[in-house]
């Protein structure tokens, strides 16, 4: 009888890089395996009346840790949901709010379906069915568990969301905190549809400015001019492609579930993603020829896996040829292709810190909700009237005058999207200098992803032991 092929575990993988990075602490077991440990899963199944007949809708939400609350984890609409998957995320969530210093708890959610497959009224009935299961069960509060957009979500689901809870909760004050990722005009934030892809090109700018790191791969320091290959033209990629080509790196290649396309003198994303729009797909693009080989293998200084997991792996890992790979997506590289890769000399900005942007601009957001002003609102016009005198004293004193548009550059007080983009950027800064830190302060550490997992494990576990849970 032939032997069954074995499923590849995303859950097993973030377990192992776990068991890696605490074995090189000093946290007793019962500790560790606390951390290590997924708290609470709900699995749902609902019916879905349609034209087609009757259909069971299957989805999950995980709480993997409670150290901090609430917790905090996107809900993704995948015909590749499981609960395997919903766990895995929802650890790795728990490993990211630490590493960025955002104190929230992991979780995740999925419904398996394939969202392309459903009427937009079809979606929203779904949506609303899984949060008011969710909220039966206490698995939706603002001090308890906040959802956000991920892969097959948006804006538009975190609506339907809020405004089912706001509904099943009438008078609570604090509801817009429930969900974040919302439409600005019930709460949301500027700046938190971009988040994501924002994060992963402050990450690669902060890998790239290492200049003992970019040396030992044969590269110069910093981004402009860097060749890039994105896959996934989703939120997440869309954004990257486009801020990697805003800060003078030449985005090369770009791939979808339909191909890629390649121009070895850069593709403008913006354009890209408007012909897609218009043509249903990117292979037609004029400025740019179709890649008839593996995407991934294209030979690039940066290589951007923005989609689903597990697209680097043990078959595929020996043939990559980029210098550096940033996960924007959520695992996309397996635990035996990580191996290859750090032999292959390779820098890999793992997912854990990579992709920290969107839960980052997803805390601002909830602090937003909860405090019930938009950031700026009371220190612009303060900011602008120093700045103002600040800007005629020189003048004075000088004799040399600005032009109206500096004038107006340098007077501009920041509104909340320039907020948000400055907290992003800092917090993108410090938390991969102390990744780096860490890997180059313990002994035994092989690289970021190890370094990371590390960080997050001391910073949890330093929490549970000053509450006094463990002696």
């Amino acid at each position: 009888m032939a032997k069954a092929k074995q499923v590849h575990s995303f859950k097993a993988d973030v377990d192992a890089y776990f068991d890696r990075a605490a074995e090189l602490t000093t946290y007793p077991k019962g500790l560790l395996e606390q951390i290590r440990t997924c708290n609470l899963v709900l699995h749902i199944a609902f019916p879905l009346p349609s034209k087609r007949g009757y259909e069971v809708i299957h989805a999950w939400r995980a709480e993997h840790s409670h150290h901090k609350m609430p917790v905090k984890g996107g809900i993704r609409y995948s015909p590749l949901v499981n609960e395997d998957e919903v766990i895995a995320l929802a650890s790795l969530m728990t490993y990211k709010c630490a590493i960025v210093d955002v104190p929230f708890g992991g979780a995740k959610g999925g419904v398996k379906i394939d969202p392309r497959r459903y009427t937009e009224g079809e979606l929203q009935r779904i949506t609303r069915r899984f949060t008011t299961e969710l909220a039966k069960k206490k698995f939706l509060d603002p001090a308890v568990d906040v959802p956000a957009p991920d892969v097959g979500t948006g804006a538009r689901e975190m609506g339907w969301i809020y405004d089912t809870y706001n509904t099943l909760n009438p008078g609570m004050m604090d509801v817009e905190g429930v969900v974040t990722g919302k439409p600005i005009s019930i709460g949301g934030i500027h700046g938190r549809t971009e988040a994501t892809g924002q994060g992963v090109v402050f990450a690669a700018r902060e890998a790239c400015n290492v200049r003992e790191d970019m040396r030992a791969r044969g590269m110069t320091k910093g981004l402009p001019g860097k060749r890039v290959v994105v896959q996934g033209l989703g939120n997440v990629g869309y954004h990257a492609a486009k801020l990697f080509h805003e800060a003078d790196a030449k985005v090369i290649a770009i791939a979808e579930y339909e191909g890629a396309i390649f121009n070895k003198d850069g593709l403008d994303p913006v354009k890209v993603a408007e012909h897609r729009k218009e043509t249903g797909s990117i292979l037609d693009y004029p400025e740019a020829e179709p890649y008839e080989g593996p995407p991934l293998e294209i030979d690039c200084d940066i290589l951007v896996p923005a989609a689903i997991e597990s697209v680097i792996h043990k078959e595929n890992a020996a043939n990559i040829r980029a210098k550096v790979v940033i996960e924007a997506a959520n695992g996309p590289v397996t635990r035996e292709a990580d191996e290859i890769l750090r032999e292959k000399n390779v820098l890999v900005v793992p997912d854990i810190y990579a992709n920290a942007g969107g839960v980052t601009v997803s805390y601002f957001e909830w602090l937003k909700n909860l405090s019930h002003v938009r950031f700026g609102r009371m220190t612009q016009k303060h900011e602008e009237a120093m700045l103002h005198t600040l800007v005629e004293s020189i003048e004075r004193k000088t004799g040399k005058y600005f032009t109206p548009e500096e004038r107006k550059m340098i007077m501009r007080g920041a509104d909340e999207l320039t907020l948000v983009i400055s907290g992003l950027d800092q917090t993108m800064m410090e938390s991969y200098a102390a990744i780096r830190e860490t890997m180059l302060a313990t002994e035994g550490v092989p690289d970021l992803r190890t370094a990371a997992f590390i960080l997050a494990i001391d910073k949890i576990a330093r929490n549970y032991l000053e509450l006094g849970i463990f002696p």
